[in-house]
């Protein structure tokens, strides 16, 4: 096994954890938490499902930003708080976004969000309606003030989500262009800007694939994580069955000066709809990914994921083992081996 470390990240001691069971017969180094999933329904009398969350360290515990469908069936962004990662309480109201005045200025919904810490600050980047499905930010340093920025992109796109450092002195984002319908194509594109503000150089990163897990579109998930081999990115695959579309989660390696350049892309996915909350839901057969948690000194890594539209789940896997599987089964398509801007 490759000694593959875990860059940029700081000790994560408390990362919650569990040992893969030993009766786990899953060739993919990914194993599910037992006490999955850790959010669901009804968790305040306003929010009907929690689902396609993201989490990171906050002071003594973790701090996440939820998708909270309300039972109007509009999604807002929550926040949540937890000791362990596991067990978590929800604010019972929305984010309370402002302006840069200090204005309110809400989201008419907003939907999926990210978060990454990128230098001193949290970013939450969600989908929201700008005329059509777009991309929305704003930053906060203390889970207090969350002041909104400027969309970086016009409509119509989905799936955003920075890298937690600047590369070659700009910011980069993932991205999946889209329509603002239940979208039947996606590919993953990465943005750079110099201010958070500006945003070009699109580059194409990875097509969908050919492989019948994730056949109709991608598009990216967790933060990318630094490692000795590349980033580290987990995504989503979507394929179409006679009973509809299946998301899965896939994983790829993308290189560490030029992340449009894929490096190792993993023809198996590496969790798939399976488990009762997965294949059981409001959208049934859901895997999403939308955060993970590292800890550097260990190589473990926890990864959230929304589950059918209705929960949010926890898996578990090390860095050395997911790199390794991910190299072992890679196929890389032409297109996705070198940076394309000339199409």
């Amino acid at each position: 096994m490759a000694d593959v470390r875990i860059l940029g990240a700081v000790s994560l001691p408390s990362i919650p954890w569990q040992d893969r069971p030993a009766d786990d017969r899953a060739s993919a180094p990914l194993w599910r938490y037992s006490g999955n999933p850790v959010l669901g329904r009804n968790p305040t009398p306003s929010i009907a499902r929690i689902f396609n969350s993201a989490v990171a360290p906050w002071k003594d515990g973790f701090i996440a930003v939820l998708r909270g469908e309300q039972i109007d069936g509009i999604p807002h962004i929550y926040l949540g708080r937890s000791r362990d990662g596991i067990s978590w309480t929800v604010e019972s109201e929305r984010i309370p976004f402002l302006d840069a005045a200090g204005h309110p200025f809400m989201p008419r919904y907003a939907y999926d969000p990210r978060l990454v810490k990128v230098e001193d600050s949290y970013y939450i980047i969600w989908c929201t309606d700008f005329f059509g499905a777009a991309i929305g930010m704003a930053v906060t340093e203390d889970f207090k003030i969350f002041t909104r920025l400027e969309n970086p992109f016009i409509p119509f796109n989905r799936n955003a989500v920075l890298f937690p450092r600047r590369i070659n002195g700009t910011y980069r984002m993932l991205s999946r262009p889209s329509d603002s319908g239940h979208t039947p194509f996606g590919d993953i594109f990465v943005s750079e800007s110099p201010d958070m503000t500006f945003w070009g150089k699109h580059r194409h990163v990875m097509s969908r694939g050919n492989n019948w897990w994730e056949s109709v579109k991608i598009g990216a998930g967790a933060a990318p994580i630094e490692t000795t081999e590349g980033w580290l990115m987990f995504y989503h695959g979507v394929s179409s069955t006679c009973n509809g579309f299946v998301y899965s989660l896939g994983g790829a390696i993308l290189d560490i000066a030029e992340p449009s350049r894929v490096l190792y892309r993993c023809s198996n996915y590496l969790l798939t709809p399976e488990a009762p909350y997965e294949t059981t839901g409001f959208v049934p057969n859901v895997v999403f990914p939308c955060a993970s948690l590292q800890d550097p000194d260990t190589g473990r890594i926890a990864i959230y994921y929304g589950a059918a539209d209705t929960h949010v789940g926890l898996a578990f896997t090390r860095v050395n083992e997911v790199v390794d599987y991910i190299k072992l089964h890679s196929a890389v398509a032409p297109d996705d081996a070198s940076p394309r801007h000339d199409f």
